[in-house]
């Protein structure tokens, strides 16, 4: 049976740009994660100094010091919803289990 030179010459090209369409998505997939843990823990970080700072400045109790308990809960929970784990500012580790105490940082 013979083929067609132009039809085997096209089914080449396909299969050259489809290797090499998968192999940029895989270089692409690499950096985006790590980028997202980075956001992750730098938005922890931060949302623990905040705290930190609102209760050194207005008391464990005030009002700034809640307000940025809450924003550590949102930046937890949004590693959580993206990632399933969570980063531990004080461990410097990641968390694998939705176990962290909003509370955590009402201890004198």
């Amino acid at each position: 049976m013979r083929m067609d030179t132009k039809s085997t010459f096209f089914h080449g090209k396909i299969k050259v740009l489809s290797v090499v369409a998968l192999a940029a998505g895989f270089l692409f997939a690499v950096p985006r994660a790590a980028a997202d843990d980075d956001d992750c823990r730098e938005r922890t970080a931060r949302a623990e100094h905040k705290l930190h700072e609102a209760i050194e400045h207005h008391g464990y109790n005030s009002r700034q010091a809640n307000h940025q308990r809450h924003e550590l809960h949102e930046a937890r929970e949004r590693c959580w919803r993206e990632r399933h784990s969570w980063w531990n500012e004080h461990e410097r580790r990641w968390h694998n289990d939705h176990d962290w105490d909003d509370r955590d940082h009402d201890h004198r």
